[in-house]
């Protein structure tokens, strides 16, 4: 997969802006779905963007949560609402892994086209304090001296943690179990406690965790080190040349969604996500604006999809 590179295309982002008609009709909400609880790091970014566009709109967007299924309820009413503009999904990156582990009614790449991207975030490679290991490579000696003797830990199966977990025994060729639990919280709680001390997660779920000295960072998953966790190495400078995971939030509409109105949208929302406050508010989440035209989303996602396809296969993960 090609290494997505956070950048702002401010040429691209010219034309987007300068070149569309966009108007939605003042006797139609505007609804955006979000596919999990209030309160999640998903529903609050999901307002922000909400909140910042309906002001580049002059009109209110409503946001409705449609919790379950992992997103797919929300995404499965997006999918069969009117192309219009006037019902998007705020979609994070287990819309991608979703397209494998699920059976939809929807087509997770043909039913839907992307607005834009919003933010990414990357996972953190995190070990017990007890393990006698400080770098990737310590890691990846000490799993091949002891072969199926240590579990990584992740939220449950189907997970980032876990498809993470998968991608790094194959890239590492490395074998340890996987110990799915009832959420994140059983899960770190036993990392914690060192029964099972491997795992990786979000990084604003581990840095209070890493700043305490309960859990030690090995390396962050993205493409480039983290300003949060400045002294990190990443796992591609850890000597893993491909292993790239970010987390991820994009928003989208139905297919079919006219091209001027795609556009529109999109320029509403680079103008929200590059608004300094917005920016601020995404950093204290670990969270960076990732602005970009319709088609890099569009080529962003179907890489995503075809990328967790490869490693869920490869890995026999099933959930449904």
């Amino acid at each position: 997969m090609k290494t997505f590179v956070i950048v702002i295309r401010q040429f691209i982002m010219a034309l987007t802006v300068g070149c569309v008609s966009f108007s939605v009709q003042a006797s139609q909400p505007v609804r955006l779905q979000v596919g999990f609880s209030p309160g999640g790091t998903t529903d609050i970014i999901a307002r922000l963007v909400a909140d910042g566009m309906s002001k580049q709109l002059g009109r209110d967007i409503i946001v409705e949560n449609r919790p379950g299924a992992s997103g797919n309820i929300a995404a499965a009413q997006v999918a069969e609402a009117t192309a219009d503009g006037h019902t998007m999904l705020f979609a994070p990156s287990s819309h991608a892994t979703n397209a494998t582990l699920y059976k939809t009614k929807f087509n997770t790449e043909k039913d839907f086209s992307a607005v834009g991207l919003v933010a990414s975030t990357p996972y953190v490679l995190v070990v017990h304090p007890s393990l006698p290991v400080h770098t990737v490579a310590d890691l990846i000696g000490y799993l091949k001296d002891r072969p199926g003797e240590l579990a990584y830990a992740s939220a449950s199966v189907g997970t980032a943690q876990h498809l993470a977990g998968e991608m790094f025994k194959e890239a590492a060729g490395v074998d340890m179990l996987h110990v799915p639990y009832k959420g994140s919280a059983a899960a770190f709680s036993d990392l914690a406690a060192g029964r099972t001390p491997i795992m990786f997660d979000n990084i604003a779920v581990v840095l209070p965790h890493i700043k305490s000295g309960a859990v030690r960072a090995l390396a962050v998953t993205s493409a480039a080190r983290s300003p949060l966790l400045a002294d990190v190495p990443t796992v591609m400078e850890s000597g893993l040349s491909d292993f790239e995971i970010s987390g991820w939030f994009a928003l989208l509409v139905p297919q079919g969604t006219q091209t001027d109105v795609i556009g529109g949208l999109n320029s509403r929302l680079n103008d929200t996500i590059n608004e300094p406050a917005f920016r601020e508010r995404l950093q204290q989440l670990g969270a960076e604006i990732i602005p970009t035209a319709p088609q890099e989303a569009d080529s962003f996602i179907s890489d995503e999809i075809a990328k967790w396809r490869d490693v869920i296969h490869s890995a026999s993960i099933a959930v449904d």
